[in-house]
């Protein structure tokens, strides 16, 4: 036989304290892993696909143009070109590739 003493009632108070801690711990993660779930449901049902690439852009050049150099920053792509003997510089904008500005380098006079 197995015969258990009664909690004495300090015992069975800590005792219930810790079931009720352990039962909020208990709610708290079963609703945790719920919106986990609820979010990847919605991703997974509503998902509208990636956005397709954007289309390759061409910045254009004149034929025989050789371009020396490149430089990168604040929204821009500048090009330094030898156009048939002649240095130019010609900056584009880095999301459309459109250009910008166009400076021809010659040497001082």
């Amino acid at each position: 036989m197995n015969a258990e003493k009664p909690l004495d009632p300090e015992a069975a108070a800590a005792l219930a304290r810790v079931r009720r801690l352990m039962m909020i711990a208990s709610v708290t993660t079963f609703v945790a892993i719920g919106a986990v779930f609820a979010v990847i449901g919605y991703r997974v049902f509503h998902w509208q696909g990636s956005a397709p690439p954007p289309a390759p852009e061409i910045a254009g050049l004149p034929a025989g143009a050789k371009a020396l150099s490149s430089a990168v920053g604040d929204g821009h792509i500048v090009l330094t070109v030898d156009v048939g003997g002649a240095i130019e510089l010609r900056t584009f904008d880095l999301t459309t590739l459109k250009p910008l500005a166009r400076v021809q380098l010659a040497p001082e006079r």
